[in-house]
């Protein structure tokens, strides 16, 4: 039975983007056994995949090296008989691991002196892989071959009892559409839309009959604070009141999303959802949404995308003037007919 590891990113967004490589890979091997190793704060998202048998939890901290660490995990690795590893990061010491394990095959791309421990080494064309998504897909080709268009659909699994615990335990209501906002980004304040817009936002979807929960991480419980407040009663914070694979529950049943360029935001595309992406500092060029309904909302002032963490200029135009009712009218074809079905590729 042929068995393939792959070392996961170590981002929520880039390891939804690295689907279509899981499920490119799984149809060129029947019978495959494919495995993720991840940290333990993208390990959720990948048990949703159906293309995932195992995940495995990389007991590393961010930037760690842990030379013992990841010697005695490949030790334990190395029993599995894996005949191939793919390391989707492009750190050296991502590629330690399957190179400890004896793996024969260790496939990924050149970067940080990775000459020694990967041997099927492929060199990155920008121009030809425009998207973050078709260069990890570009790893189950060999590399010498052409990229393989159109990407595979994706999806991920909701846990439809952890949901309903989920429910009953925040004393949620399902009773009316619901509209997930999405406040939060990991890598910084630049790529986040204002809280005056998100709480706008929550007050106008309010008064059109959905019910509104911010989602995010503890990280950003203080900024759901902020927009519950301001939105004055017509919002819910459960930024923090939920583990990621709950999160992923909650939002499957939402009406519509909006999110900032985010790892929740690759989730709603993957879940099927209504989805409004909202782009500042960032740009979508080389990560948008695997999502051909998403709708991408941003200004293309002067000096975007910067990709800074804060804004650099000190104005933030590009989130600043995006208007709430720019949004509002995006979403207008959800919010009109918010009972529509939940997408399929959700359930």
């Amino acid at each position: 039975m042929p068995r393939i590891l792959v070392v996961a990113p170590n981002w929520i967004g880039d390891a939804l983007l690295a689907q279509p490589l899981f499920a490119r890979l799984r149809e060129r091997t029947p019978g495959l056994v494919l495995d993720a190793l991840a940290p333990a704060w993208t390990a959720p998202v990948l048990a949703r995949m159906p293309q995932i048998d195992t995940v495995i939890e990389a007991p590393f901290g961010h930037g760690e090296l842990a030379l013992g660490r990841r010697w005695r995990l490949a030790r334990e690795l190395a029993a599995r008989g894996y005949e191939r590893a793919i390391v989707l990061p492009n750190s050296l010491k991502s590629a330690l691991v399957p190179w400890f394990a004896g793996i024969a095959r260790r496939v990924g791309y050149v970067g940080e002196s990775r000459y020694l421990v990967l041997n099927v080494r492929h060199a990155l064309d920008e121009q030809a892989l425009p998207l973050m998504a078709e260069r990890y897909a570009k790893l189950a080709e060999p590399p010498d071959a052409a990229p393989v268009r159109p990407l595979p659909t994706v999806r991920l699994e909701v846990d439809e009892a952890n949901l309903l615990i989920t429910v009953a335990r925040l004393g949620l209501d399902r009773s009316r559409p619901i509209a997930a906002l999405c406040p939060g980004a990991e890598f910084g304040p630049a790529k986040r839309w204002p809280a005056a817009h998100f709480a706008a936002l929550a007050r106008a979807l309010d008064a059109r009959g959905a019910a509104v929960w911010l989602i995010g991480s503890a990280k950003d419980r203080a900024l759901g604070d902020e927009i519950t407040e301001l939105a004055r009663g017509a919002a819910r914070n459960l930024c923090g009141r939920t583990d990621l694979g709950a999160a992923i529950d909650l939002m499957s049943v939402a009406a519509v999303v909006v999110s900032n360029d985010s790892g929740l935001m690759h989730v709603a595309a993957a879940l099927g959802r209504p989805l409004v992406a909202l782009y500042g500092a960032s740009s979508p060029d080389h990560t948008p949404p695997l999502a051909p309904a998403a709708r991408i909302l941003k200004l293309d002032v002067e000096c975007s995308p910067c990709y800074a963490r804060e804004c650099p200029l000190g104005h933030f135009r590009c989130m600043n003037e995006l208007a709430p009712e720019l949004v509002l009218t995006a979403l207008a074809p959800f919010v009109d007919a918010p009972h529509a079905p939940r997408d399929e590729r959700a359930r």
